[in-house]
C-alpha cells in the first residue's frame, strides 16, 4: 500500500476543434475535480502534471504547473513536473509520492491539451517535427527511413505480433469495436453516438500496416484532473476514498522503440510484474482493467503485462469476449483513447475511478472493487492498482 489515496476527479468537455484556451479546459476539470472531493482551492497544497509546458509540439502540452498555480492562487507545499520517466504515469505517481511522504495532503494532477485546434497539415503535435523543430536524439535514426511517428513504430510491434502468435486484424477490429460499444454508454466520450461495426473497421483507410484508422486514437481538446491525498486527509473529503494500492515503473530494456529484444513485449512488462510485487493482490482480484491505448495493439500487451493471460494468449483471451462489459474482464469500458479521445492515460484512470465509486451508468462493471490501470505505450510505462475497502 502506497499511503495515498484519490479523493475527486473531474473533466472538462472533450471534442475536436473546440478552439477554447486551454486554462478555459482546465479550470472547468479543476472545479469539477474539488466539488466531486468536497474540497476547496485553499485545501489544495500540492500539484503536478504530465509532461509540464511543452512548446515543440503544439497543443500536446499548453500548461505547466505554474499556469494552474497562479490562476487558482494556490500556495504549495509541493509542485512537480513529470517530463519523463513512468509515461504518463508519472504525475499520479509523483502526487502520490508527495502525499505518503508528507510533502502535501491534498496534490491535483491534471492532464490539460488542444491538440485537435492546435494542429495543421504542417504542424502536428504526434511528429517528433510537429513543432518544426530540429530532430535530435533516437528519433534522428528513424525519420530518414520514413519511420515518421509512433503509428510506425506501434506497426512494427503489431507486424511481430502478428507474426509470432496468429494475430489479425480482426482481432485488432475487436477490441477498436468493443471499445467504440463501451462509448455508447459515455456520454463524454468523442464518439458517443456514432457506434461502428466490424465492416466499417475494416473499410476505413490503413494508417501504417497493420494498423488502420480506427487502430489508432483520437486527438482531442480536453483536460482531465485527478486529486491524490493523503490517506488521513482523505477522511474528511465528501467520498469514500479510493486507495492507490500499488504502482511500477521498472524498465529493464533501452529507451526506445525499435531497439528492444523482443518486439512483442514493451516496457509494460517490467513495470507491471514491479507492481505486482508490491500488493498481496493477484490479476484474479481485478474487476476492469483500464489500459493505455494509443493504438490498439497495446491493449493485449497490456493484458499480458498484467498477467491475465499468457504471453501470445491476449488474442484468443479478447475473442473470447473476456474483455467486453459483461466478461471476465471488461476493458476500457469507457470506450479508451480510441472511441473517448485522447487525454494520454488520464481517461483511463478518471474511468477506473467512476467504475470503483459505482458511477459508471449504463457502462457500470458490477461490484467493481479493483482497477488495473495501464499508461504507456511502447518504451515506457506505469502500471498502477485503485482499490475501493
Amino acid at each position: 500500500m502506497t499511503g495515498a489515496t484519490i479523493t475527486g476527479i473531474g473533466m472538462s468537455k472533450l471534442g475536436r476543434n473546440l478552439h477554447r484556451p486551454p486554462m478555459d479546459l482546465l479550470l472547468d476539470a479543476t472545479l469539477e475535480a474539488l466539488a466531486d472531493a468536497g474540497l476547496t482551492r485553499d485545501d489544495i497544497d500540492g500539484i503536478t502534471t504530465y509532461p509540464g509546458r511543452v512548446s515543440g509540439s503544439p497543443g500536446m502540452s499548453p500548461l505547466g504547473i505554474g499556469d494552474l498555480r497562479n490562476a487558482l492562487g494556490l500556495k504549495t507545499r509541493w509542485h512537480c513536473a513529470a517530463p519523463e520517466g513512468p509515461a504518463q504515469a508519472a504525475g499520479i505517481m509523483t502526487a502520490a509520492m508527495a502525499v505518503a511522504t508528507g510533502q502535501a495532503r491534498h496534490v491535483i494532477a491534471f492532464r490539460a491539451l488542444t491538440e485537435s485546434s492546435s494542429q495543421t497539415p504542417e504542424r502536428r503535435a504526434s511528429l517528433p517535427t510537429g513543432g518544426g523543430t530540429r530532430v535530435g536524439g533516437w528519433p534522428s535514426w528513424l525519420m530518414p527511413v520514413y519511420a515518421m511517428s509512433a503509428a510506425t513504430w506501434a506497426g512494427w510491434a503489431a507486424t511481430r505480433y502478428f507474426h509470432e502468435f496468429g494475430m489479425t486484424r480482426d482481432h485488432l477490429g475487436t477490441i477498436a469495436v468493443n471499445q467504440r460499444a463501451n462509448a455508447q454508454g459515455n456520454p463524454r466520450a468523442l464518439m458517443h453516438g456514432k457506434p461502428m461495426t466490424i465492416e466499417e473497421y475494416h473499410a476505413a483507410r490503413m494508417i501504417t500496416s497493420p494498423l488502420g484508422l480506427f487502430d489508432c486514437d483520437v486527438p482531442i481538446d480536453g483536460a482531465c484532473v485527478i486529486i491524490v491525498s493523503a490517506a488521513d486527509a482523505a477522511r474528511d473529503c465528501r467520498k469514500t476514498p479510493l486507495r492507490i494500492e500499488a504502482m511500477g515503473a521498472a524498465m529493464n530494456e533501452k529507451e526506445t522503440w525499435d531497439q528492444q529484444p523482443d518486439l512483442t513485449k514493451m516496457a509494460s512488462h517490467d513495470a507491471a510484474a514491479d507492481m505486482w510485487k508490491r500488493t498481496d493482490l493477484k490479476p484474479k482480484d481485478v474487476d476492469v482493467l483500464q489500459t493505455y491505448d494509443g493504438f490498439s495493439i497495446f491493449v493485449p500487451m497490456w493484458m499480458e503485462a498484467f498477467g491475465f493471460c499468457k504471453h501470445g494468449e491476449a488474442k484468443d483471451f479478447i475473442a473470447a469476449g473476456h474483455s467486453a462489459i459483461g466478461g471476465s474482464l471488461p476493458t476500457n469500458t469507457g470506450g479508451g483513447q480510441l472511441s473517448a479521445g485522447r487525454l494520454h492515460g488520464f481517461g483511463h484512470l478518471h474511468e477506473a475511478c467512476l467504475q470503483l465509486w459505482g458511477e459508471g451508468g449504463d457502462r457500470q462493471v458490477p461490484g467493481a472493487k479493483v482497477a488495473a490501470v495501464g499508461m504507456g505505450g511502447g518504451p515506457l510505462a506505469g502500471a498502477m492498482l485503485v482499490a475501493r475497502d
